[in-house]
């Protein structure tokens, strides 16, 4: 049976991950996972697609809810988290079009972040049980979401990207990949090459997560998550060549956790690594090749 072989999350969007042991999933995703992000004076994310330097900022939570950030060269700031008692007004962010409310930090942090990134401002998600909701499987389903691009949890499996990696070999002869290009949530060991592709509904730990869809992918893959440069497009072509679904690019796919029933409050289950990973409903992908 495949299992769990890491866990990540990213407190804040398009910085640099936390490798965990184990961690609450939420129903709107993984504890801490995508709760703040830069924004544009419009209130658009700032991502690696603009900016990959952003690869080399760490982020860290504290459990009174503030951030951490701290830069390349080893400079930090600590922000509080924002809310309605502190002054904090809601504004609107956006995420690729997806619009919701959000709580700016203290204007103050402003300067720090400005000088090192330009005109941006950091970014709060106070609720995510209301402040993001999304359909999925054709909507049939609701949920709401952190400030990910999509969905709540993004699953890969360490077998599809060694398939991966020998097209790349065989096609252009350029280094393998490593898995933090693609930033996933739930990495699974065990399973066949590409396997996720057919999962509806996986189990994990005994929590429940249905599919959203499969995860197009974009040049931030191309970024090096070591050194926030780009690299060769051997990756997207390798996918583009391998494994598409018409125009979308496609590697890992993206789930969201479903409540157990009798489960009360935001954790749902704690997922730990090593824990089995179930398949509880499978089906021949669609389109893809």
């Amino acid at each position: 049976m495949p299992w769990l072989t890491a866990l990540h999350v990213y407190p804040l969007k398009s910085a640099r991950g936390l490798d965990l042991a184990q961690v609450g999933a939420e129903p709107w995703g993984l504890a801490g996972d995508r709760r703040w992000m830069l924004a544009d004076p419009a209130g658009r994310a700032l991502t690696q697609r603009q900016n990959p330097a952003l690869a080399r900022y760490r982020a860290l939570p504290h459990p009174d809810g503030s951030l951490t950030v701290v830069d390349p060269a080893g400079e930090s700031i600590r922000v509080a988290r924002p809310s309605a008692p502190t002054g904090a007004a809601p504004t609107l962010a956006d995420v690729f079009g997806s619009r919701f409310p959000a709580l700016p930090a203290d204007s103050r942090t402003e300067p720090w972040f400005g000088a090192r990134l330009g005109d941006v401002r950091l970014l709060h998600l106070a609720d995510p049980a209301t402040g993001r909701p999304v359909d999925y499987d054709d909507g049939r389903g609701h949920a709401s979401t952190s400030m990910a691009d999509g969905y709540p949890v993004l699953l890969t499996t360490t077998a599809s990207l060694a398939a991966l990696n020998r097209h790349i070999a065989v096609d252009t002869g350029d280094p393998a990949v490593p898995m933090d290009r693609f930033r996933p949530n739930l990495v699974v060991s065990g399973a066949e090459p590409w396997a996720e592709d057919t999962w509806r509904a996986v189990r994990v730990g005994g929590l429940l997560l249905r599919r959203a869809e499969s995860c197009g992918r974009c040049a931030m893959v191309t970024v090096d998550q070591a050194t926030g440069e780009r690299r060769g497009p051997a990756v997207l072509r390798a996918l583009a060549r391998h494994h598409r679904s018409g125009k979308k690019l496609v590697f890992g796919a993206t789930f969201v956790p479903v409540r157990p029933a009798g489960a009360t409050g935001p954790v749902l289950a704690v997922l730990r690594l090593g824990d089995e990973v179930e398949v509880v409903d499978a089906s021949d992908p669609s389109g893809l090749r």
